[in-house]
């Protein structure tokens, strides 16, 4: 924040502005003099695959970060929960002498699975490289990192994990060690919690806040995830959408059929598939499943007009990705993150292109994803799916279906559930919302961008339901990194910017 805009603000509060102006210089400088070991220790850190499944590799992530924290000072143990053999928690606490408040840091080491093949010629999901820009856009490979070089903050590291979510990782025990080292004062005591199933749903998270709520106990959490704003400009969510995802598979033949012969006569469970589909959504992008919508808790007064205050980037996003009319025309993105969706993550039966033949497959498959927003509880939102589904004619089946059930209902279906959870929203106007834009805006010259709520997904109920706290987000990552996704990327001057921002807060005054 500029001085001159601290000082409308009265002469006391422009004291505070102008101290924590300094403060953020000071973390700035710290970083650009150490760019290079930050570099190389986040490079090695990309280098070790992280997908949630694969567990060998999953406890190698957790077994860096524990390095990572003893070697600045933090004392780190793994913490579990009730199942054994699942992966593990890593914690870490600070106490700060005369602090009476306490603000807890999380982020995800694990990440979403990989198909090489699908990477740019070049890339490769495990071994980071740095690019000029995006390579959709024109970017180009610059080659590995190798210790020593200079470091230019326009440049992006791609890799799995390089913004969702080893990016908060780094950036908050970076932000520490930054405040350690240029000899700053915390006001606060500081727990670290970084997991490692949040990309398959955080499946065993309520058991370790269960197991270990003493040693979770803080004032506040704050989560580092996301990516900030299209415009660039720093971004706090006071909320997440829920999340569940439903199977669905449609049964035709118990074998494949010829084409020709058995064309207009055998039933072809695509078909069918694409006709279910398309009787759950209009063509406006409405959902047409009753009472979908019906759960929903509106938004407040402050969050509405927050909202207002978002620059509308809607023209910029349909040019650069190629989109002519947005699914619903009447909706900006924004407020159509303020509503549940359903969306069609993936379809398939039988082949395509040079593996298409002549058949009539046996059967077709489809993964929706269900986003929830406040007011909507999961397993009520399955519950009217598949209500749906049973309207549209079907037998619902949970496995394989039996010969009994083949020659005695027309439309078979399966469906598969998998876990899932709630959404979870904070109120904007509470002493805590309130500290923390002070301090993230006091790290930048732009008025922050307020989100009621992202339209990612986090377990954060959690920490609502079980650690009875509450809990904010602070996105640090672009958001083109292309998460989830191949090629995924982080422009390094957003971590740069992200470990100023964690340290700010971690300065806070007051932290509820």
């Amino acid at each position: 924040m500029k001085i001159s805009t601290c000082k409308i603000l009265g002469f006391a509060l422009a004291s505070v502005c102008l101290s924590s102006t300094l403060q953020a210089q000071t973390i700035q400088k710290y970083v650009s003099k150490n760019d290079k070991q930050l570099m190389e220790e986040y490079i090695r850190f990309l280098s070790i695959p992280n997908v949630s499944t694969d567990t060998v590799n999953i406890r190698k992530n957790a077994a860096f970060i524990q390095e990572m924290m003893e070697r600045r000072g933090i004392k780190a143990e793994l913490l579990t929960g009730t199942t054994a053999g699942v992966t593990p928690a890593v914690f870490g606490e600070i106490k700060t002498p005369g602090a009476t408040r306490t603000i807890g840091f999380y982020a995800h080491y694990d990440g979403q699975p990989v198909n090489p093949k699908q990477w740019h010629a070049g890339l490769e999901p495990f071994k980071p490289v740095l690019i000029s820009a995006p390579l959709e856009s024109g970017g180009k490979i610059m080659g590995p990192y190798k210790s020593g070089d200079a470091v230019n903050p326009d440049w992006r590291i791609s890799g799995r994990g390089a913004a969702d979510d080893k990016a908060g990782v780094m950036a908050i025990l970076n932000a520490y060690e930054a405040l350690v080292k240029t000899g700053q004062r915390m006001k606060v005591n500081i727990k670290f919690l970084f997991e490692g199933e949040e990309e398959i749903g955080s499946i065993h998270l309520d058991e370790i806040f269960k197991k270990n709520k003493a040693k979770l106990q803080a004032d506040s959490w704050i989560i580092i995830d996301g990516p900030r704003h299209v415009s660039g400009r720093k971004t706090i969510v006071y909320g997440v959408r829920g999340d569940v995802n439903v199977g669905l598979t449609v049964y035709g033949a118990k074998r494949p059929l010829h084409s020709g012969n058995y064309g207009n006569w055998a039933p072809n469970p695509a078909l069918k598939l694409v006709h279910l589909l398309a009787s759950m959504k209009d063509d406006k992008g409405q959902v047409l499943i009753k009472g979908f919508y019906d759960d929903v808790t509106p938004l407040t007064d402050t969050e509405k007009k927050a909202l207002a205050q978002i620059p509308n980037q809607d023209e910029l996003l349909k040019k650069e990705l190629g989109v002519h009319t947005p699914e619903n025309q009447e909706r900006s993105l924004l407020e159509s993150i303020m509503l549940p969706t359903l969306n069609i993550n993936g379809a398939q039966s039988a082949n395509v292109g040079p593996l298409a033949s002549n058949v009539i497959p046996t059967k077709a498959e489809a993964v929706l994803d269900l986003r929830l927003v406040k007011g909507n509880d999961y397993k009520k939102q399955v519950d009217k799916v598949i209500a749906h589904i049973k309207s549209q004619g079907y037998h619902v089946v949970a496995a394989e279906p039996t010969e009994e059930e083949r020659s005695k209902y027309p439309n078979l279906i399966k469906i598969e559930v998998e876990h899932g959870y709630n959404a979870q929203r904070t109120p904007m106007d509470l002493p805590i919302s309130k500290s923390i834009q002070a301090a993230v805006q006091s790290t930048t010259k732009e008025p922050l961008v307020l989100f009621p709520s992202m339209g990612g997904s986090l377990p954060l109920y959690l920490f609502e339901e079980i650690l009875e706290t509450k809990v904010i987000t602070v996105p640090i990552v672009n958001y083109d990194n292309n998460q989830h996704a191949e090629n995924e990327n982080v422009k390094i001057r957003y971590l740069w910017e992200g470990i100023e921002t964690i340290a700010a807060i971690m300065l806070m005054d007051r932290s509820a």
